[in-house]
């Protein structure tokens, strides 16, 4: 005689559906804690990018008499440009290019791992160098946002450049030297290059200016993340701006 099994339940419609519902809000509690996991990797990352580059700085001063970094060239501020004169305190794999103007050297200790414009042309790294390390104190306080991005097509105050030295920083905890480009991250207003407002030579400070915050590596060698709308001092234009920070390398730009 044929033995019968009983029959299989399945799932009903309202089983699957609970199923449903609780992955949905696994997913839902999840998916934040991953994306703030990533984002804190990220920005530890880019700490110690800058870290590393400010032990290069301090080689570079030790062997330069505790002058900072300056080729007599008044876009050194430029990423693609201030990493030459570290570069030989750097990683030995990090120098990829030959000449000053390659922009194909830039590699991990220069790129901040959320840089959304990492590949781009002008920029070659998502770190700046501030222009008070080799601009006077007299000369910060005459330099205006045009003045940095056409010193030489229109010579301002800023287009000669003067070695400043370790002595000269007075507050070095409190001196930002290098950290992210302002246009390296994505803003409030869809302007890709923040608060600098327009790329014209008389564009002023962006409506996104306050907003933000950026990791910098301060004189003293310390790398820190600044919320710049809180804890930034705002030089001029009301623009958090450490290439242009009141006094210059003997100012401070932490509040």
């Amino acid at each position: 005689m044929k033995s019968l099994s009983p029959p299989r339940s399945a799932f009903t419609l309202i089983e699957l559906l609970v199923v449903i519902t609780i992955i949905a809000l696994l997913a839902a509690i999840l998916f934040p804690v991953f994306a703030r996991a990533r984002d804190q990797a990220r920005k530890t990352t880019c700490l110690s990018n800058l870290k590393q580059i400010g032990v290069a700085v301090s080689l570079y001063t030790s062997d330069h008499d505790g002058g900072y970094p300056n080729t007599d060239d008044p876009y050194l501020w430029v990423g693609k440009r201030f990493r030459w004169p570290i570069m030989p305190y750097l990683a030995l794999g990090q120098k990829q290019g030959t000449d000053f103007t390659n922009n194909g050297g830039a590699t991990s200790i220069l790129l901040c791992p959320s840089d959304i414009l990492s590949g781009d042309g002008y920029d070659a790294t998502s770190y700046c160098y501030s222009a008070a390390f080799y601009h006077t104190p007299e000369q910060v306080a005459q330099i205006a946002i045009p003045h940095l991005r056409a010193a030489l097509n229109t010579p301002g105050p800023g287009a000669q450049c003067f070695t400043q030295t370790e002595s000269d920083v007075l507050t070095p905890s409190q001196k930002m030297m290098v950290g992210e480009y302002f246009n390296s991250h994505e803003h409030a207003a869809g302007n890709p290059i923040g608060f600098w407002g327009t790329l014209t030579t008389s564009g002023g400070a962006g409506p996104d200016r306050g907003t933000g915050a950026r990791t910098y590596v301060f004189a003293d060698g310390h790398a820190a993340f600044v919320v710049a709308a809180r804890q930034t001092r705002t030089p001029l234009d009301d623009c958090p701006d450490m290439l242009r920070t009141a006094g210059g390398v003997a100012g401070s730009d932490l509040r």
